[in-house]
């Protein structure tokens, strides 16, 4: 299941994780994003127990994806260990992102 983190809980949700966490920088207007969502589940479903998904609105919580260099949607970041492991920029085919964080995790 995805959940979505603000601001004030990323540090704990995220760079706190215990295991590898796969953060979707979204916007509720951004096509792209809305296009990729149910691939992100879809991914998030499958990967359960290798992987936590999380979303983070932009426009809710800019600090998160302002201090992470996010400056285009959608953004995929995985973080291991507080700090980043991989990130893909734009929609992608699930296929590829499958392959991409299986590598990365």
């Amino acid at each position: 299941m995805v959940t979505q983190v603000s601001d004030p809980e990323f540090k704990s949700r995220v760079l706190e994780a215990p295991g590898p966490v796969l953060v979707d920088f979204f916007a509720t207007w951004c096509g792209p994003c809305l296009a990729l969502s149910p691939v992100i589940e879809e991914i998030a479903k499958e990967m359960a127990g290798r992987l936590t998904v999380v979303k983070v609105d932009i426009d809710e919580s800019p600090d998160a994806a302002s201090t992470h260099g996010v400056t285009s949607i959608p953004t995929l970041v995985l973080f291991k260990g507080g700090r980043e492991a991989w990130r893909r920029v734009g929609a992608a085919p699930k296929r590829a992102l499958s392959e991409e964080l299986a590598k990365a995790v």
